[in-house]
């Protein structure tokens, strides 16, 4: 079952098939949208940041860990609009014992580049 976080977003993950790297998609709708009408720079941060924990945990495929974000950058580059198909892909740069660093992409169904982000998550061993 996917975090709420995920869920809210509608945030789906179509692809985990590479240790370290995972591909998700998303709808933009009237929820995110702001006055002007696109979308809201935190909802496009979220979905990265949801994306970027999920591949460094997909890293560590051998460990049950957790991660948490220390830090994250996003540079927004184009808006997203309604109705627009988001994918985003996360690729793990370096998966440490302790920090991983992450960096993160947003396409819409053009292509069109919209948002970057770079992350570090710390690693923990989960005990269940």
């Amino acid at each position: 079952m996917p975090p709420n976080c995920d869920l809210t977003l509608g945030l789906t993950c179509v692809d985990k098939s590479v240790a370290g790297v995972t591909v998700w998609r998303m709808v933009v709708d009237e929820r995110f949208l702001n006055p002007v009408g696109i979308m809201q720079g935190g909802f496009l941060a979220a979905a990265l940041d949801s994306a970027m924990g999920a591949s460094a945990v997909s890293a560590r495929r051998e460990s049950r860990v957790s991660a948490a974000n220390t830090d994250m950058k996003v540079s927004f580059i184009r808006p997203a609009r309604l109705g627009d198909e988001l994918t985003c892909t996360a690729t793990v740069l370096k998966a440490g014992s302790v920090i991983s660093f992450v960096e993160a992409t947003i396409e819409n169904g053009e292509g069109q580049l919209l948002a970057t982000a770079s992350s570090s998550y710390l690693m923990r061993e989960r005990s269940e």
